[in-house]
C-alpha cells in the first residue's frame, strides 16, 4: 500500500486539519463540517492527477479546443457517520461519480478488544472501476479494512483504490500495509503516533461523527 501524507507540504490543507483539531473552534458544527469538506475537495484534486486520460474536442462558439479529461469512472464511498461532509467534498469534484455507503460499528467482546460490525452496505458496480473509500479517522485500520472487503465483495474488484483518511495512526498504516493488497493508496494529511487504550488517535481530534453531527445517544 503507498502511502501519501499531504500533511508535509505546505498548504492551505493544515489550516483545515488545525481547526479540525482545535478544541475551541470544534464548538462550532457547521465550520468542521466545512473543513472535512474543504478537505475532500483538496484530496479529490490530487486524486484526479492519477487517473486515466485522453484528449477530447470541445466546440466553444468560435472553434474546437483539444482538452485532457479524464476516462475513468469512480465510486466514492464512506464510513457513516463521520464521513459524510469529506464524502460531500470529494464528490464535489467528482459530480459524475457512483456513491456507495457502508455503517459500521465498534461491537466490544472483552474488555478493550472488539470487532467490526457492518449494519448496512449499499453500492453500485465497483468492478474495473475507480474506488474513493473515505472516513476521516484511521485509527486501528480493521473499520476501512472491513468497509474495502465488503465492498469489493457486492461490487465486485476495482481497478483501482484510493483510501482518503485526513487523521491516521502509525499503527493503522503499518496494519493496513500489512494485510491489504499493495496497489492501494492511502492519502492522509496526519500520522499521528500514540493510540490510547481504546484506540482512539492522540493526539487525533476526538469524535468526528460527534463534532460533525453533535452526541449520539
Amino acid at each position: 500500500m503507498k502511502v501519501i501524507n499531504l500533511g508535509t507540504e505546505h498548504s492551505v490543507l493544515n489550516t483545515f486539519i488545525a481547526e479540525l483539531r482545535d478544541i475551541n473552534i470544534q464548538k462550532d458544527f457547521l465550520r468542521f463540517r466545512t473543513n472535512l469538506e474543504r478537505i475532500g475537495n483538496i484530496f479529490a484534486y490530487e486524486i484526479s492527477k492519477t487517473l486515466q486520460y485522453s484528449t477530447k474536442q470541445v466546440t466553444t462558439p468560435l472553434g474546437i479546443a483539444d482538452i485532457d479529461t479524464f476516462d475513468s469512472q469512480i465510486v466514492v464511498s464512506t464510513i457513516l457517520r463521520a464521513g459524510l461532509p469529506l464524502h460531500e467534498g470529494i464528490l464535489n469534484v467528482f459530480d459524475k461519480a457512483g456513491n456507495a455507503f457502508i455503517a459500521a460499528y465498534r461491537k466490544y467482546d472483552k474488555g478493550n478488544d472488539f470487532h467490526i460490525n457492518i449494519e448496512y452496505c449499499t453500492c453500485p458496480q465497483t468492478e474495473g472501476k475507480v474506488l474513493i473509500l473515505a472516513d476521516t479517522m484511521l485509527a486501528t485500520g480493521a473499520s476501512i479494512e472491513v468497509a474495502y472487503n465488503k465492498i469489493c465483495e457486492v461490487g465486485g474488484m476495482p481497478v483501482q483504490t484510493h483510501f482518503v483518511c485526513p487523521i491516521a495512526s502509525v499503527y493503522a498504516v503499518e496494519y493496513l500495509q500489512k494485510n491489504l493488497p499493495g496497489d492501494i493508496t492511502l492519502w492522509t494529511a496526519a500520522i499521528d503516533e500514540e493510540l490510547s487504550a481504546h484506540s482512539y488517535i492522540i493526539p487525533g481530534l476526538g469524535d468526528a461523527g460527534d463534532l460533525a453531527f453533535g452526541k449520539k445517544l
